[in-house]
């Protein structure tokens, strides 16, 4: 949480000037790309011929073209005596005469010898855009301490659309020097066989949905991935109040092996609560529903202090102390250092909550409000909050109900200097409720997609926009994505093809091991109205591909997440009329159609450390490796889902996994690691253990990270006057209590379509499964009880000709 902030712009100090005075280049060999790799010939100044000095941050340096070489006579020695923050690294020089040449799609085997006498030093790639220019791109191996001359090898990802070519050296980020001589770079063969295969044509384009012939015995609306392979599904109440009434809490435990569940005892109304895995795989579970609203719809939904933790391996609850506030739809995220920060939600009073949490992994515990940077902001229910990979915290703008919080509705928070910066581009800012966010794979790139969205108060169609912003930029702003495809919405009589620019809220957006985005299920409006559509969405081509669609509606409290064997699993589906889908439904994306899927034969340590480097075997060559974080997902939100590459240095069916060495771009915790081969066919996947305790106890947990994004050019405002809360409507779900039971929503704005009158109102009511409503209390604000019965849209409302 004591992230510096740095000031100072990246330098490079020699070698960015035009016009070098060369002599005699040192031409590459026929295999290698990397012009005078040992440095042996000479360049203008001090550096070599087509090396550059670079750099940036408070500190004290020394590059030395030395005669300690591994071949040769020249190698390059860069040290640092004095760091407060950044790094210094030889680059090969930027520019078309030196920087080999790339093609986008293509991988490259790097490599070089080194010496080091600091564990801080790392190879480090930049690229050039033929749009943007050049730009940092990934770290990609952390060196080990070596006192003699040592060989390291490291294999890219995939180069990125619109690259034309890399420039990449060794960074030292900690005091001590790096000594680096005879680099090479190959261009990665080209795979030979072609994908094959195994289902119908169909399948192997667009996959296959199946309906599971066990339901799911709970109504959960939050579903947790657990490091066993099983999964939580936390129902509490299952927003039906004459289960609050009676006490009746629930949970169960999905077991994918043998298709099982197992009710599990749930002490407390877990409905709509938050939920984050912790670094050992426990279920931190925060806050929930301590009261639906009254009858009269004069009080809303009230939050409660307690929270609770779930341990996977005796499947039972234990309470930990208290949060601050009620936090009731609450944010969740964990941090760099395994702490986790919560914003958001409703208070015990339905007010909503200003109040920022913090527990605390050292204690495991919620820590003192006055331990607590505050903003004192209210950031609304279920505030995406995405760890960025210098440790603040992205808002991206999805959100539940109604309007987006003031401003341009997206932010960037720095915990460290308590300071909130806008950010710009976000289109529709206030019906982006129940629109989903994801952080695109690889999390090395920072780029953030936000899907669809709506509106539960002002009730218009749910949209189609994407945007997608790079948080790598120095001012960070969303552009305008591809729209999601559509699909069919059931408009009460069946579903039809949508038309204008109908699109969904209340969508599910899943990483998948192949490096793409399974975005599903939706409704175009309040708890109406489910649109069957399925897609993928590829974050190379910023494209989407439309697959098969699952069959069941999935709208309000339905979830989507990744199984360990690289299906998709969907649950849920909550409509206003309080009825639930107990139908389990699991997709086979199209790349478990295409040939016999590589498998991880063994993993030698599954205790990983930040800047490892782990050693896996394969029973056949790969193109990728990397670690997904199992899915803790409600309500379309997990800030937390990230895919974080792996560096691969292959040798034969031994493949050895560069593991990141900033905990900010993998918090500590459980993984899913998954070997991919070229055709994009994934294994199945294996469960790692990250936690790296020498970085972890840090005072700076951020480890090598590059200046960039640092002060975006937005509006910058530190917290606010210390408040209590926040007023917020008791019809912030969307719903008028005036009618029915609690449970059951009835629009306080129906769609568009349905004419202003009771007929049109009690029709509507009527074609999506309603039935007899009782009006709660005289008022009659929708007008649904002409002949006040106490009986809304009973026969004598809806006589013929009236309106």
């Amino acid at each position: 949480m004591n992230r510096r902030r740095r000031r100072t712009a990246f330098l490079a100090v020699a070698g960015l000037t035009a016009g070098l005075l060369l002599t005699a280049p040192q031409p590459a060999s026929a295999a290698n790309l990397i012009k005078n790799p040992g440095f042996e010939t000479a360049g203008a100044g001090d550096m070599p011929y087509c090396w550059e000095k670079s750099g940036w941050g408070d500190n004290d340096f020394t590059f030395t073209t030395t005669a300690d070489a591994h071949t040769g006579s020249r190698a390059m020695k860069v040290e640092l005596t004095r760091r407060v923050e950044g790094d210094r690294k030889a680059l090969i020089t930027e520019s078309a005469e030196c920087a080999p040449v790339v093609t986008p799609g293509k991988q490259y085997d790097l490599g070089l010898w080194y010496k080091t006498t600091t564990p801080d030093a790392a190879i480090t790639l930049f690229r050039h855009d033929t749009t943007a220019g050049w730009q940092y791109w990934t770290d990609l191996k952390t060196l080990d301490m070596a006192g003699d001359w040592t060989e390291a090898t490291v294999r890219t990802p995939e180069v990125p659309a619109g690259t034309d070519r890399i420039s990449w050296g060794v960074s030292v980020y900690g005091t001590g020097s790096a000594t680096t001589d005879d680099y090479t770079m190959d261009q990665v063969p080209d795979p030979v066989l072609p994908p094959e295969c195994t289902g119908t044509a169909q399948q192997c384009a667009d996959g296959k949905w199946d309906v599971l012939p066990t339901q799911n015995p709970v109504r959960s609306m939050h579903s947790v991935v657990l490091h066993n392979g099983k999964v939580l599904l936390i129902a509490g109440s299952g927003n039906d109040e004459s289960m609050f009434e009676a006490g009746t809490f629930t949970s169960a435990v999905y077991d994918p092996a043998d298709g099982s569940y197992k009710v599990v005892p749930t002490p407390k109304d877990m409905f709509c609560a938050g939920h984050v895995q912790l670094q050992d795989g426990r279920v931190l579970v925060m806050s929930g529903n301590k009261g639906y609203p009254t009858a009269d719809g004069r009080v809303g939904y009230q939050g409660y202090k307690d929270s609770y933790v779930f341990d996977p391996e005796t499947e039972t609850y234990s309470k930990t102390n208290d949060m601050n506030d009620g936090h009731w739809y609450p944010s969740a995220t964990i941090l760099g250092n395994g702490d986790v920060i919560s914003f958001g939600g409703l208070k015990e009073d339905s007010t909503g909550s200003v109040t920022a949490e913090l527990f605390s992994e050292a204690e495991q515990q919620w820590q003192p409000l006055w331990k607590v940077n505050q903003t004192w902001s209210y950031w609304g229910l279920y505030p995406s909050m995405i760890l960025m990979q210098d440790g603040r915290l992205f808002y991206s703008g999805s959100h539940v109900f109604g309007n987006n919080i003031p401003g341009t509705g997206s932010a960037i928070y720095d915990y460290g200097a308590n300071t909130t910066t806008q950010v710009p581009g976000l289109r529709n800012k206030d019906e982006r409720d129940q629109s989903a966010s994801v952080l695109l794979p690889p999390a090395q790139d920072q780029k953030v997609l936000t899907l669809g969205g709506g509106n539960i108060d002002s009730n218009p169609e749910a949209n189609r926009l994407t945007d997608i912003i790079d948080l790598k930029q120095p001012n960070p702003s969303y552009v305008a994505g591809p729209p999601i495809p559509q699909g069919t919405v059931d408009l009460g009589n069946g579903p039809v093809p949508q038309t204008g620019d109908q699109g969904k809220m209340y969508v599910s957006a899943v990483l998948l091991p192949d490096g793409k985005v399974l975005e599903t299920g939706g409704a175009l409006h309040n708890r109406a109205n489910p649109v069957y559509e399925t897609s993928i969405f590829d974050p190379k081509s910023e494209s989407f591909d439309p697959v098969a669609v699952d069959p069941e509606a999935r709208g309000y409290h339905s979830s989507a997440f990744l199984l360990p064997d690289g299906r998709v699993m969907t649950t849920g589906d909550n409509p206003g009329n309080g009825s639930w889908n107990h139908d389990v439904s699991v997709y086979s994306p199209p790349y478990l159609f295409k040939g016999p899927r590589p498998a991880i034969t063994s993993v030698i340590d599954t205790e990983w450390n930040y800047g490892d480097t782990q050693r896996i075997t394969v029973d056949r060559p790969i193109a990728k490796a990397e670690l997904i974080r199992p899915a803790a997902v409600t309500h379309s939100s997990d800030p937390n889902q990230r895919f974080v590459d792996l560096p691969l240095s292959v040798d034969g069916d031994n493949v050895d996994l560069n593991v990141t060495s900033n905990p900010n771009l993998a918090p500590p915790g459980w993984y899913m690691l998954f070997a991919v081969d070229a055709n994009g066919v994934p294994s199945v996947a294996k469960w790692v253990h990250l936690q790296g305790p020498q970085a972890l106890k840090a005072t700076d947990a951020s480890a090598h990270v590059h200046d960039f994004a640092d002060a975006p050019k937005g509006k910058v405002t530190g917290p606010g006057k210390k408040r209590t809360s926040q007023k917020v409507s008791p019809t912030v779900s969307g719903c008028d209590r005036h009618y029915g039971s609690v449970n059951v929503c009835v629009p306080t704005d129906f769609p568009a379509e349905v004419t202003n009158t009771t007929a049109a109102r009690c029709a509507w009511l009527k074609a999506n499964d309603y039935g007899r409503l009782k009006v709660n209390g005289k008022d009659d604000p929708l007008g649904l009880d002409r002949n006040r019965d106490g009986t809304a849209c009973g026969k004598g409302d809806v006589k013929k000709g009236q309106r």
